[in-house]
Order: C-alpha cells, then sequence, then structure tokens
C-alpha cells in the first residue's frame, strides 16, 4: 500500500478520559479501550463513506473477529488523547490498526488493531474476499 493510500485511509479524534470510565486509581478501565477504537473506527468509516449504514445497504455485515490491544501505558481521568484509525488490509479482510497517543506529548499510550470479514446478510456466509464495493469506496477500483 502507497503512503498516499494510507494517508487517504488514516482518520483520528480527539477524545478526553471521562470520570465515569476510570476506576479508583484514576485509571481508566481497560475495556474502555475497545470504544475509543470503535469511535475512531467510525470516524475513518464515515471518511470513506463506508460507515455502517452504508454497510447495511451494500448488502454485507462486517463483524470484527478479531481485537488485540497492547497496554504500554495506562490513560488517567481527565487525559486528553488522540486515537488513530489506519487501513491496514482490505482485500480479504478489514484490518484496522489504532494507535492512542496523549494529546499534549504525543506519546504513544496504546496500540492495537481489529479485523473484521465481510459477512452475505442474505445467506450468512462469510466472504474470502472483501466485496467490490469497499475497494470503490477505497478508490482501488
Amino acid at each position: 500500500m502507497s503512503n498516499r493510500q494510507q494517508s487517504r485511509w488514516r482518520e483520528s479524534v480527539e477524545l478526553q478520559i471521562p470520570f465515569h470510565d476510570i476506576d479508583p486509581l484514576e485509571i481508566c478501565w481497560h475495556g474502555h479501550y475497545v470504544r475509543y477504537f470503535e469511535i475512531a473506527r467510525a470516524a475513518l468509516l464515515q471518511s470513506i463513506d463506508y460507515d455502517y449504514p452504508e454497510m447495511r445497504a451494500s448488502g454485507y455485515a462486517w463483524p470484527v473477529i478479531e481485537l488485540h490491544i497492547r497496554y504500554a501505558q495506562p490513560l488517567r481521568y481527565r487525559q486528553r488523547i488522540r486515537v488513530e484509525a489506519l487501513i491496514a488490509e482490505w482485500e480479504n479482510r478489514l484490518k484496522i490498526e489504532y494507535v492512542i497517543r496523549d494529546l499534549e506529548s504525543g506519546m504513544r499510550l496504546t496500540r492495537g488493531y481489529t479485523i473484521q470479514v465481510a459477512v452475505d446478510m442474505r445467506t450468512g456466509e462469510m466472504r474470502l474476499l472483501s466485496p467490490d464495493v469497499l475497494a470503490g469506496k477505497l478508490g482501488v477500483k
């Protein structure tokens, strides 16, 4: 994948860690990171006009079948962060990579990825190749 394509297939959001996401030590509970990834993923998919309503309209569901998170540094109450999402693979599956950085310092705090596959909503069958509609949204077909 070229650098030009990667920059087109990248989006980021800025968030602040809220009180309801922390534990008694004012550290963000690990399960909330998935929600932060989801917020960035939705922004990325909206940027290519293939968010969940467009997926549904195209006849495909894209369930997450794998999730990986590497917690390098904890997120803390009121910390401002940037969550970046990047489409890393799309031909056979949709792999989106994530990086969470401290907004002020730019320090990488967390990284991870999700893998989604296309499922034909009529038949319930998983596709071994991503449907042409995704390539069209990415501008490669």
